[in-house]
């Protein structure tokens, strides 16, 4: 066994080693864009499911190996339907544009690297005044904040900004003669960085008939990651909170300034 295992490490050509190499950074890049959503569960089940699959061959139990391989061949569909966002995403990894921007992100994340500390915590103060001014005017706002996962496919539907989070700018950004207050403000390292964003309306049937498109939006935004939204609706003027799919309406800015601390007062955002 031991002589085999020898002989094993001697045939490894630097051909294998990059063979290894793609396939680590292929995994990564796959698991890096459905990390923090749903999807990732099943991302990592299929993985194992793979892995198991070549262990079995590799070990010569043909029966196991056939159910195995049959289950992935299957599989194959499923991943095409489960993933359609997520590997339309992937394939953008290898366009020119995305080797740009991916350039550009480097060189930001040693911008904000060298920045001061204290501004990897959330904004809370102004995120809560602005929504507390908008409310009283009944403005209209849809304001999500990334946690885990990036929202790079959202971001990239709107407008990019990259401002420091103000009261008077989201009020400014969601004011409704300004032509980006359709869409969600999208935040992320504690910036704005777009705006007029695009998100997934939720499916859920149990949703109250009286919630508007915003409502459903920041539903669907937080079922399918792991974001934090906030609406502030047009009509009421309430204030809503939205995690994981499950929404909490007509809360005060004080409440909203508990919820946002529970969640990002003791935690730099993502």
């Amino acid at each position: 066994m031991k002589t085999q295992i020898a002989d094993w490490f001697t045939n490894i050509g630097w051909l294998d080693v990059l063979d290894v190499l793609l396939v680590a950074v292929l995994i990564y890049e796959g698991y890096r864009l459905v990390k923090g959503m749903g999807a990732s569960r099943i991302f990592i089940g299929l993985l194992l499911i793979v892995v198991f699959w070549r262990v079995v061959e590799y070990l010569n139990l043909p029966l196991t190996a056939g159910i195995l391989g049959s289950i992935v061949n299957v599989g194959v569909i499923a991943i095409f339907i489960i993933f359609q966002p997520e590997i339309r995403r992937f394939l953008q990894l290898f366009s020119t544009r995305h080797f740009i921007e991916r350039g550009k992100k480097n060189f930001s994340f040693f911008h904000y690297f060298l920045r001061n500390t204290t501004e990897s915590k959330l904004s809370i103060k102004a995120i809560v005044e602005a929504c507390s001014r908008m409310a009283k005017g009944f403005t209209g706002a849809l304001i999500v904040i990334t946690r885990e996962n990036k929202l790079e496919y959202q971001i990239s539907t709107g407008e990019q900004i990259d401002a420091v989070i103000s009261a008077p700018l989201l009020e400014t950004i969601f004011y409704k003669n300004t032509p980006l207050h359709d869409g969600a403000v999208i935040i992320s390292h504690n910036r704005i960085i777009a705006a007029r964003c695009i998100l997934p309306i939720s499916a859920n049937l149990n949703i109250l008939a009286s919630l508007g498109l915003r409502h459903r939006s920041a539903i669907g935004i937080t079922e399918q990651t792991d974001a934090i939204a906030i609406v502030v609706s047009e009509q009421t003027g309430a204030i809503s909170f939205i995690k994981a799919g499950q929404i909490q309406r007509n809360i005060t800015p004080e409440r909203l300034t508990e919820l946002l601390s529970d969640e990002f007062g003791n935690h730099t955002v993502k």
